[in-house]
């Protein structure tokens, strides 16, 4: 009679506990289900603004094909500005997106962790009954029991919970590797917030310049096409003249190359330094070189994507140089504008030029990998690019006071960037 007590409250204390589970699962459930719906959402969103900044960057592209004009500039400085608007607002959804998911995982942890609880404590009640049970051999089981049936029944419950325990302990482990990828995830959804929050700052800074930019323009020209021309012309000489500047020094220098000093031209030397981006001008004496430069040479190769987009650094090394030589009396818009130099322990010297805004200085090391800045068109540059510049780094001057490492004194330019170059394409994975 006791035992058939015991046998149901038993019962009812497992009904209870099922039912209590089950309602917290549903309620997890429909917390998780509202989160991937917001998620989604936001996704959504997302997709949407992406879009509209590509019809944005198209108009864009195809307003810097037209003749220079006053009216253009203006148009080229107003379309940046409206593609600004849609990544700054791109930035802040994916915040609120990256917030969301990691809310997800914030459910999903306390949930696994109460999960390994109650598994440890069942490993462990299992345990400690086997322990009971294999003080006696099979044969004791036999003789004590009521008759065979009842010795073989308990001999096949001990089976059972050898299996139950395996099973246990296998799922144990699972729970416990599912977790730290929770854990890790929480890590890099926590470290991808952070680059976000420093993009979308960084990009409203630059939305500020665009404007001031605008407002110099209409200033400078007083808003008169003719005064514009007038300018546009005392530029184009002084870009010649800056251009056959640099590559008076670098031509010389490139004959200088040890190519034993160098490392093997391979895909992945180098990492691509704007992700997604697109290869706009190629490297030497190119079409658009001979056209364009007095020296019919362009020492690196342009990438295109769109104003305040990432760019990263090419491989780990240190930041030797960097500057704004828009900042220049009578270097604005003539020759890298905003730039970063880095070198790297495998021979080569790294340039990254036409920049919107810089987030190294001289003497930080960084990280393959590492966002060091954002694309812009300062310096020489019809529309938004990143021009990249691979040097040998053997060709490289010392500093000295005033001049940091690999420069040479320009006429209006300040210290001036220079190496031997050498092709990037032959160590960038395209």
């Amino acid at each position: 009679m006791m035992e058939r007590k015991a046998a149901k409250t038993a019962l009812g204390v497992a009904i209870a506990l099922a039912i209590s589970i089950g309602a917290q699962t549903l309620s997890a459930q429909t917390t998780e289900n509202d989160l991937r719906q917001a998620i989604e959402s936001k996704s959504a969103e997302l997709q949407k603004i992406q879009e509209e900044r590509a019809n944005v960057e198209r108009v864009l592209e195809e307003t810097t094909q037209v003749k220079n004009t006053l009216s253009r500039e203006i148009k080229i400085v107003d379309y940046q500005i409206k593609q600004l608007d849609l990544s700054v607002k791109a930035n802040s959804l994916n915040l609120e997106k990256l917030t969301l998911e990691m809310e997800t995982i914030a459910e999903d942890i306390p949930r696994l962790e109460e999960m390994i609880a109650n598994k440890r404590e069942t490993v462990g009640k299992l345990l400690t009954a086997l322990q009971e049970r294999e003080r006696e051999n099979l044969l004791v089981i036999l003789l004590r029991s009521e008759n065979l049936a009842a010795g073989v029944s308990e001999i096949q419950s001990i089976t059972t919970m050898n299996f139950n325990l395996a099973a246990s302990a296998e799922a144990l482990e699972e729970l416990k590797g599912t977790l730290a990828e929770k854990y890790d995830e929480t890590k890099s959804l926590r470290a991808t917030r952070e680059r976000e929050q420093v993009t979308l700052a960084s990009r409203q800074t630059i939305i500020q310049d665009q404007k001031s930019a605008k407002q110099s323009i209409l200033a400078q020209t007083k808003n008169q096409e003719n005064v514009y021309q007038e300018e546009l012309d005392k530029l184009e000489k002084l870009q010649a003249e800056i251009s056959k500047e640099i590559d008076d020094i670098e031509s010389v220098l490139r004959q200088n190359i040890d190519p034993n000093m160098l490392p093997t031209p391979r895909p992945g030397v180098l990492e691509w330094p704007v992700p997604e981006g697109r290869l706009t001008q190629s490297y030497g004496r190119t079409v658009f070189a001979i056209r364009t430069y007095a020296s019919q040479w362009h020492n690196g190769i342009d990438i295109g994507r769109f104003i305040g987009a990432e760019v990263v650094a090419a491989e780990k090394g240190t930041v030797i140089n960097t500057g704004n030589q828009d900042a220049y009396r009578g270097c604005k818009g003539g020759a890298y504008g905003k730039f970063i130099v880095i070198k790297h322990e495998n021979g080569l010297t790294t340039l990254y030029g036409h920049l919107s805004k810089t987030l190294v200085s001289i003497g930080q090391k960084v990280e393959r990998g590492e966002t060091i800045g954002y694309m812009g068109r300062t310096g020489w540059a019809t529309g938004p690019h990143l021009h990249f510049t691979v040097f040998a780094s053997q060709t490289l001057t010392p500093a000295r006071a005033g001049a940091p490492e690999g420069t040479k004194p320009s006429r209006v330019c300040g210290p001036m960037p220079v190496g031997g170059d050498l092709s990037p394409l032959q160590y960038l994975d395209i």
